[in-house]
């Protein structure tokens, strides 16, 4: 028998991770609660909130009550365009636990180890350093080391980190918040920033793609902004709408 009933792994996406807590609420509403969680970037924070006992709507007001980029500070272009200052300090005063082994329900952050130039699956260590690590954009923010290693953003290698779960689970979830459609131009640098994120992203989820029982990507989400927080509440409701009309439970 498998050690846990439900898997759920949240894939990166900048503020579109405000859809999954949109989803998670409403698979919470289908009676649908998961017993391990595996996120990466914008997924190892949601998903690591949930882990320690938030609910969907208590940390969309949480991430809401200020602007975006007010989560960094300017870095002078020192191994990164940004820093992660605010951020620490924000997910700092929300954790319950200093510890991730300490949270509520097990859970997973992919990071990506630049030393080696591989994805690594943490589930011990210090929660705000490994989360921080696994949200580190690329170019933007500057990378977390961690006992002498160097990481970044686990979306750079796997997006979707169902890896971790393999072997554990009856059931896994997975939410894919990278949708790509056709553009036709692009209008800003932030526009088209998120576009070369969002197709680097995209083709690495294939790797355990085919491991998920059930695949939740909002195709609606590819509009919405990747570094603006101005439309979380719709964002959050596309996520919640689509599980909530959808068939696959």
């Amino acid at each position: 028998m498998k050690k846990f009933k439900t898997g759920l792994v949240l894939s990166g996406g900048g503020a579109r991770g405000f859809a999954h807590l949109g989803i998670i609420k409403a698979l919470n509403e289908k009676g649908i609660f998961p017993d391990i969680i595996s996120g990466t970037s914008a997924g190892a924070i949601a998903g690591s909130l949930i882990a320690d006992g938030y609910t969907p709507e208590e940390i969309f007001v949480r991430q809401t009550r200020k602007p975006f980029f007010s989560y960094t500070k300017f870095n002078f272009f020192k191994k990164g365009l940004l820093n992660y200052k605010n951020l620490r300090k924000v997910l700092s005063e929300a954790y319950s636990v200093k510890k991730i082994e300490d949270l509520k329900i097990p859970f997973y952050a992919c990071v990506t180890n630049l030393n080696t130039g591989k994805a690594e699956y943490l589930n011990t260590g210090n929660l705000v350093d490994v989360v921080t690590a696994s949200a580190s954009v690329p170019f933007l923010l500057k990378p977390v080391e961690i006992n002498g290693i160097t990481y970044t953003d686990g979306g750079l290698i796997d997006n979707l980190p169902v890896k971790p779960l393999l072997g554990k689970c009856e059931k896994i979830i997975c939410v894919n918040l990278i949708y790509l459609q056709h553009i036709k131009e692009f209008k800003s640098f932030k526009q088209l920033t998120a576009r070369m994120f969002d197709v680097s992203t995209y083709h690495n989820r294939k790797t355990y793609i085919s491991e998920c029982d059930i695949l939740i990507e909002p195709p609606e989400l590819y509009k919405q902004p990747y570094f603006s927080n101005k439309k979380a509440r719709e964002t959050f409701n596309i996520g919640y709408e689509y599980v909530l009309k959808s068939d696959f439970f």
